[in-house]
């Protein structure tokens, strides 16, 4: 993610048309998925606990939505913000982009209703038995359907996901919403005030279909199937991975396409199953990280960074674009534009420690700052 901005930002002259940019952009498209999916997982994380805690569908659904709104509320917020920042630069209906953060809100508000539909209809084919369902593999009332709800979560979730990439193609051509406000039609194919979806932006499709994979992935770690085996069950994601990052290429290799309009790398589900497989590949990464790599050895900068993703986005958006930036657009070669980089992660870094020592010291009573 500061990379991708940074290098975007700051790259200037012969460095900005350069294979350096090239790849730096492309690389540029994985944080988004990335983001989305790791939303999805944690959805299913709480779920799981709420259900656990023996919280009714409604208030599993209720919490997970409220939480989505939040984030969807710090969305249009930051775009408030920037309006306000940048002050007679930026255009009124920038207030209305269909961002990242406004991305995740309403993936958590629509992955919530979700497993609210589900665990309702779970909980009456066998009234006030859906917490031993999914918390014993042979709870009275569910004797011997063991990891069977998190199947069908886990799978309603992925039909979402497959249905949301299936549809982005017609969604962003023949079957357009025009009829709608541009305000609320952006949300569905990004279109912002310009007529046609804009490839920079992350509308629901085909953005959210990545969070619902999340979810889906989630809800089979948090089986009593996963459980019962161990870490050994992260093999699954990453073998899963490869078949469907080749899926994804021999289906995009095809000369034959059910779109009349078909654009690989904004809209195709090839393109969409070819990074979920790259994802899966990561769960896997993220797992020997963590068990067997770097991760055991002390201090991590990127689990510190993960902690308070949400602050670091906001301030280094600021310092990259924004009217606080610390180095001029597109002034930059390479080299600059990398030191500019480091910069950015050092400050990031220690904006994130300061905020977890912070809430460190707010946790434990009677903590007072020396002097």
């Amino acid at each position: 993610m500061f990379q991708t901005h940074c290098y975007d930002a700051w790259l200037g002259g012969s460095a900005r048309n350069s294979k350096f940019a090239m790849w730096s952009q492309l690389g540029g498209t994985f944080p988004a998925p990335l983001f989305l999916f790791l939303a999805g997982v944690s959805v299913a994380l709480v779920a799981d606990k709420l259900t656990r805690k023996g919280f009714s569908p409604l208030q599993v659904s209720t919490k997970i939505m409220f939480r989505g709104a939040q984030v969807l509320g710090l969305g249009l917020l930051f775009r408030v913000q920037e309006y306000v920042i940048v002050w007679g630069w930026a255009p009124w209906t920038d207030l209305f982009r269909m961002d990242i953060l406004n991305t995740i809100g309403v993936a958590i508000i629509l992955m919530g209703a979700m497993c609210g539909v589900v665990l309702a209809f779970l909980d009456s084919r066998s009234p006030g038995r859906l917490k031993p369902a999914l918390s014993l593999p042979k709870g009275p009332g569910w004797a011997g359907q063991g990891t069977r709800p998190y199947v069908i979560l886990a799978g309603v979730a992925l039909l979402v996901a497959a249905a949301i990439s299936a549809l982005t193609p017609l969604l962003w051509t023949t079957w357009q919403p025009r009829f709608l406000p541009w305000e609320i039609e952006t949300y569905i194919n990004g279109v912002h005030n310009l007529g046609t979806p804009q490839s920079h932006l992350f509308p629901i499709f085909p953005w959210v279909g990545f969070a619902f994979a999340g979810l889906s992935v989630g809800f089979v770690l948090m089986s009593d199937f996963a459980r019962n085996r161990g870490g050994g069950i992260f093999l699954a994601p990453g073998v899963s991975g490869v078949a469907l990052i080749y899926a994804a290429k021999f289906l995009g290799s095809l000369s034959w396409q059910p779109y009349p309009v078909y654009d690989y790398w904004r809209t195709s589900p090839s393109f969409f199953v070819l990074r979920i497989g790259m994802l899966l590949v990561l769960v896997l990464g993220g797992y020997a990280w963590c068990r067997w790599g770097p991760g055991q050895v002390g201090f991590s900068p990127l689990i510190q960074l993960g902690r308070t993703s949400l602050l670091v986005y906001w301030v280094h958006i600021e310092l990259v674009y924004g009217r606080l930036h610390i180095i001029s657009a597109h002034s930059k070669t390479i080299t600059g534009a990398s030191l500019g980089l480091l910069l950015i992660f050092l400050l990031m870094l220690g904006l994130s420690l300061a905020r977890t020592s912070w809430e460190a010291r707010k946790a434990v009573p009677g903590l007072k700052t020396a002097g």
